[in-house]
């Protein structure tokens, strides 16, 4: 068994250039493989975060690879990351210019989590592990039936 990644999602983006910058700038990822076209536009690009890793391009290779901004907001996935310092992972981000849709704050599950926008819309999701939580205690905080599947 290796350690590669085996899920990667790829995002869309009107200018993948700037995404790149702001991605490393905002959110810390790192670069990875970058693939351009005669005039240095990016056509795919790969950032790591950790032991994972997306990837980006641009809108129209597909006609159904949009970013948000390209229909009014909407997204139908968002990326979810786990950092090692959400609080100094939000205050970055918001440093960057990231739109901070909702604060570092504790969640049931034992996670502290925070949502922001990237500059075309893509919504992602940052979180740290601040305590084990058993199914018992979720059930108790939310009144919802919680197993692990096997």
């Amino acid at each position: 068994m290796t350690d590669r990644v085996t899920i990667v999602p790829a995002l869309s983006y009107a200018d993948p250039n700037a995404a790149v910058a702001f991605l490393e700038a905002a959110f810390g990822f790192e670069p990875g493989l970058c693939i351009t076209d005669g005039d240095g536009r990016v056509q795919h690009a790969e950032l790591t975060y950790g032991g994972g890793r997306i990837m980006l391009g641009p809108m129209g290779w597909a006609d159904w690879a949009k970013s948000p901004q390209a229909v009014s907001g909407a997204n139908t996935q968002s990326v979810h990351v786990d950092v090692d310092d959400v609080d100094a992972h939000c205050r970055r981000a918001r440093a960057a210019g990231a739109d901070i849709l909702a604060e570092p704050q504790n969640q049931f599950y034992g996670h502290r989590t925070y949502r922001a926008r990237d500059r075309e819309g893509h919504v992602w999701t940052f979180a740290q592990m601040v305590r084990e939580v058993s199914p018992a205690e979720m059930e108790a905080a939310t009144g919802l039936k919680v197993r692990e599947r096997p």
